[in-house]
């Protein structure tokens, strides 16, 4: 019982993990109605930000969020405006096209600064083992999750108590009728996607001193993160944090009952199915972010 506890609490957190990358990736997909295929080459953007900030400046990644998530939020913004904007019109697999390019040539890209070589961050204190009731977690895990929990209440109280939120819930809900109500749909399309990418942004400052840092480390989460996002519901934050969890848990019991080379054989059965039985997500939710 000791184990099968500790376990949900690794999935946990681990699901926590996933839920900002995922609920970043929502954001674009609800609104914008794009699926990001650089979203992972964003968080990959930020790592490097985090670690260039850490060894360079001394900075504790905690603290380099601040300026990643600006940064983050500035590459999604131009990113929009200049690639995505022009495409909207055109058909979708032209917009994905793109954002597999756009893709491709940051991974590239990273690659000729950086090189192959793997960067860390040394950080003990988010590697500090912490007791809680017997079970045993790290302090840099506790800080995700928090983070996740308190990014979830802050988007939702900034989707329905400001104006700017609710001018992006009515342009996820129908474009036209937000362009009747004089809606800037252009410029809340460029401010949803910054906010998508600021998503990542928050995720790769918090996960920087627990992976090491790679030009493919984003692809090694955006695949689970694509996943967790059909399993929420695509345009759900709420589903895109309760699919976090569920994929989380599914990964650390599959990892240990099964075989921690299949667990991503596991959650991918359960994407297949998902797209097979119920495309709309176990927490679908008509039109609209939620």
């Amino acid at each position: 019982m000791d184990v099968l506890v500790q376990l949900l609490l690794n999935g946990i957190m681990l699901g926590s993990m996933y839920a900002i990358i995922a609920v970043g990736l929502t954001l674009i997909f609800g609104i914008v109605r794009v699926v990001n295929f650089a979203h992972g080459e964003f968080l990959m953007i930020g790592m490097y930000a985090t670690y260039l900030l850490a060894t360079k400046l001394g900075w504790h990644p905690y603290v380099s969020a601040v300026p990643v998530v600006v940064l983050l939020f500035c590459v999604g913004a131009l990113v929009q405006r200049f690639i995505i904007q022009p495409l909207l019109n055109a058909d979708e697999h032209i917009q994905i096209f793109a954002t597999v390019g756009l893709s491709t040539a940051l991974v590239n890209l990273a690659l000729m600064i950086f090189g192959a070589d793997l960067y860390s961050v040394s950080t003990p204190s988010a590697r500090q083992s912490v007791s809680l009731g017997g079970y045993t977690v790290l302090s840099g895990q506790i800080v995700i999750l928090a983070c996740a929990l308190a990014l979830v209440a802050g988007l939702h109280l900034f989707m329905q108590k400001t104006p700017l939120g609710r001018a992006i819930r009515a342009t996820a809900q129908n474009r036209n009728a937000a362009l009747l109500m004089g809606v800037r749909v252009d410029r809340i399309y460029i401010i949803s996607f910054g906010l998508g990418a600021a998503c990542v942004g928050l995720a790769s400052a918090l996960i920087t001193p627990m992976f090491p840092v790679t030009p493919t480390i984003g692809s090694y989460f955006v695949l689970t993160a694509f996943v967790v996002v059909v399993l929420g519901g695509m345009r759900s934050m709420y589903g895109a944090f309760a699919g976090a969890m569920i994929i989380g848990i599914v990964d650390s019991l599959s990892g240990y009952y099964i075989a921690p080379d299949l667990k991503e054989v596991v959650y991918f059965a359960i994407f297949i199915l998902i797209l097979i039985f119920k495309p709309t997500g176990l927490f679908g939710f008509g039109r609209g972010t939620e």
